[in-house]
């Protein structure tokens, strides 16, 4: 028995598990389907392609995707301590305010959270109307800054576009390096920042390798959860919440495996209705992309990275190409003028991004956009009552004509970048580009090439499955608290995530809500 029992160590677990253990009146246990994060490599922030289809990822793929001429689309995401904060690309980016303040909900706005961004943060910048210093989450320049990332830079602003070295301030606009929740070069992920730390605490339980196969309830009450950990089936109690921090994609899967979601899907699978909420699993949304791809002959792309020397400069140093983050650099573009933000959020990895995936041919460069206000939507849905038996995801990625619209003139800017004169270096031999810049050439190319950012969001929305506090509707004593509660998804998730979960560790402890300074 526990007072809070908290489903997922991923960036929002481990938030939750390290705030609500501060008080040591409560008793705190976190559970992970995954292992710990002490494999070496984990920590070495290039390495972070490795670490898909492998046991430190769910490995999931979409359904056919219909408008990506009926692809699965590879869908890795973080099966370990940290979550997909141990395997991601560790960009620190929070999202236009604008995007925030359209979800039309005063608790949730831009402002109501800028107070947790910032109690989260500690930005090696120092402190600012907009940045923490003295959080947990360290946020700090890239120690890597490979001389094609700083082209592709260098390309944008010839092509018109202003440079921005934060895109975290007032303005998101123009381009320039990322931030990164690094430290000494290495990758700092949620369990590295909050968890961590708090292990030492008497009132902190962290269980590994058990996976959650439903919440028990009471009625409507959630008293606890059942899974199977290393000593077999365990079912562990809740004196007062039951939090589910399992991701986009398995939060809803698990609500629907206790008996909440639509009352038709769930007795197909056989599954007794405690609530019939059609919206669980609906409102999936994310961020696709389709990258050009060149190689070139200069011996300067993160193919280096093999050399010994580097791994000594990584070692003894703390910088060189084993810290790049591979996206290292990027911006954010209005397609209209009058747009109240971006819509468009660019990336250059100074490497090979072919075929779906990292490769280690040739020098190569890498570059493509994001659609950040996505308006296709798709659903996670169960396959089966066997809660160890993958959801079904089916993204349903441009099906929606406004995303592929968009596409369409993210492609051409990107083409228009590959012009300038900064790249033409790096841009000598065409890999993957469209065979024309016709329309239907791009649109082609696209639905052939295109694949995900890895920001799944939308699941377990706030309105339609959670309450302002996040509890779940028609329940009691349950909460969802992750990325699956944003109702759109409009930057990389990992910042919003944890902001969210600083500010449900106040609402669970019922602490007045901070305020901006």
């Amino acid at each position: 028995m526990y007072d809070y029992v908290i489903v997922g160590g991923g960036s929002a677990g481990c938030v939750l598990a390290a705030r609500l253990s501060e008080d040591p009146e409560v008793s705190v246990c976190l559970v992970e389907a995954g292992p710990r994060d002490d494999h070496a490599d984990i920590h070495v922030p290039i390495r972070f392609p490795e670490f898909f289809q492998t046991q430190y990822d769910w490995a999931y793929r979409s359904e056919q995707e219909k408008f990506c001429e009926g692809r699965q689309i590879a869908l890795p995401r973080g099966r370990v301590l940290g979550g997909s904060s141990s395997i991601n690309a560790m960009i620190y980016s929070r999202g236009h305010r604008s995007h925030y303040d359209q979800w039309g909900n005063l608790n949730w706005s831009f402002d109501t959270l800028l107070p947790y961004f910032k109690r989260a943060e500690n930005n090696e910048r120092g402190a600012s109307y907009y940045h923490g210093n003295d959080g947990p989450l360290p946020v700090c320049e890239s120690r890597s800054k490979n001389l094609i990332s700083a082209a592709f830079i260098e390309a944008a602003i010839e092509a018109g576009h202003p440079a921005n070295d934060d895109f975290n301030g007032a303005i998101q606009d123009g381009f320039g390096f990322y931030q990164l929740t690094q430290r000494d070069g290495r990758r700092c992920s949620a369990a590295t920042a909050y968890l961590q730390p708090a292990l030492k605490r008497k009132n902190l339980t962290v269980k590994t390798d058990f996976m959650v196969h439903r919440v028990s309830l009471e009625g409507s009450t959630a008293t606890g959860v059942t899974g199977v950990g290393r000593d077999g089936a365990v079912t562990i109690q809740a004196a007062r919440e039951v939090i589910i921090c399992a991701g986009a994609y398995n939060s809803p899967q698990l609500l629907m495996l206790s008996g909440i979601g639509a009352a038709e899907h769930l007795k197909d699978q056989g599954i007794p209705v405690l609530v019939d909420n059609p919206e669980v699993g609906q409102n999936l949304s994310d961020h696709p992309h389709a990258l050009l791809v060149f190689t070139h002959p200069e011996k300067v792309s993160l193919l280096i990275a093999a050399e010994p020397r580097y791994g000594k400069q990584f070692t003894e140093e703390h910088n060189g190409p084993l810290t790049s983050n591979i996206s290292e650099a990027g911006g954010f573009i209005r397609s209209h003028p009058n747009l109240p933000a971006p819509d468009l959020q660019f990336h250059v990895a100074p490497t090979m991004f072919a075929d779906g995936g990292l490769t280690t041919k040739h020098h190569a460069i890498s570059f493509g956009a994001d659609i950040l206000e996505v308006k296709s939507r798709g659903e996670v849905t169960l396959t089966s009552h066997d809660p160890t038996a993958n959801p079904r995801i089916q993204h349903n990625y441009f099906s929606e004509p406004e995303d592929m619209e968009l596409a369409v003139a993210s492609l051409r800017m990107s083409l228009h970048f590959s012009e300038q004169k900064a790249l033409s270096k790096y841009v000598k031999t065409p890999v993957e580009v469209p065979a024309s810049d016709s329309d239907k050439d791009l649109r082609a190319y696209i639905r052939s090439y295109s694949s995900t950012a890895f920001h799944p969001a939308g699941t377990c929305s706030i309105g339609t499955v959670v309450d302002d506090e996040l509890r779940v509707l028609g329940t009691e004593r349950l909460r969802v608290v992750d990325a699956s509660v944003m109702p759109t998804i409009f930057c990389n998730p990992n910042a919003p995530t944890i902001a969210i979960a600083e500010r449900a560790a106040d609402l669970i402890r019922g602490i007045v809500p901070l305020e901006v300074i």
